[in-house]
């Protein structure tokens, strides 16, 4: 599996593609973001600006790099080539998704931070990894199986934008509005109640027994995520 993800890591950082997509997209947006707190901060709050970065990061620098990864592995008959080995198919999948997910995991740190520093920092820091650490699960899922449905590395293009842009769009609704109202829809939708849980890790004033109950919403989506991508994901090319 090592040596898989060591693999692509190499060429994550000499696909251009993918190297936008994961790297300088979501950097830009979250720079744009704490440029502007105070403007974003008034329209929401700073755990609203925390949730949209972990959305941005998330949707573009994980879930979109991960299903682009594994349609261009399969359709250069790659995946099919490392079935013949004898690594399994979950060491296959986590050699190949590792390198990005860690890459995401740093640059949601690192975004966290600065955040943090230019303005005031988290009240729950330990909230705040499992919300970010659920996030990551849940698009890893999603990716998985959006992956079965994409054929190429072009098409993923297309197949990742309805849950790329619906989880921001969420996670915007929900860090701006709260869940005072229509509060099971927006728990519900993907991306709902994690940025909740976001938010009220880093704003505080919600007893902790009552976020961590937001983390069921986010798991069962990985649940779903996963079952779905274990009928309909493909290692080789439809023909």
């Amino acid at each position: 599996m090592l040596s898989i993800a060591l693999s692509e890591l190499i060429q994550i950082f000499r696909n251009r593609l993918v190297l936008v997509t994961s790297l300088v997209m979501p950097a830009a947006v979250s720079a744009f973001f704490i440029y502007q707190h105070e403007v974003f901060a008034a329209l929401g709050s700073l755990g609203y600006i925390a949730g949209v970065v972990t959305f941005t990061v998330g949707a573009f620098g994980l879930y979109t790099a991960a299903v682009t990864t594994l349609a261009s592995r399969r359709q250069n008959l790659f995946l099919k080539r490392l079935r013949s080995t004898a690594t399994s198919d979950t060491g296959i999948l986590s050699g190949l998704l590792l390198p990005i997910t860690a890459i995401s995991l740093v640059q949601v740190a690192v975004i966290m931070t600065v955040l943090a520093a230019v303005t005031d920092g988290p009240d729950n820091v330990v909230l705040l990894a499992a919300a970010v650490l659920s996030t990551v699960v849940m698009m890893l899922g999603l990716g998985l199986a959006t992956a079965g449905l994409t054929n190429s590395p072009e098409h993923a293009q297309v197949t990742t934008l309805p849950i790329s842009i619906g989880t921001i769009a969420v996670a915007s609704w929900v860090g701006i509005s709260g869940t005072e109202e229509l509060t099971l829809l927006k728990r519900l939708l993907p991306g709902g109640s994690a940025t909740e849980l976001v938010v009220n890790a880093w704003n505080g004033g919600v007893p902790i027994t009552d976020s961590l109950i937001l983390l069921a919403p986010t798991l069962s989506w990985v649940v779903v995520a996963v079952a779905l991508a274990a009928r309909i994901f493909r290692w080789e090319p439809r023909r």
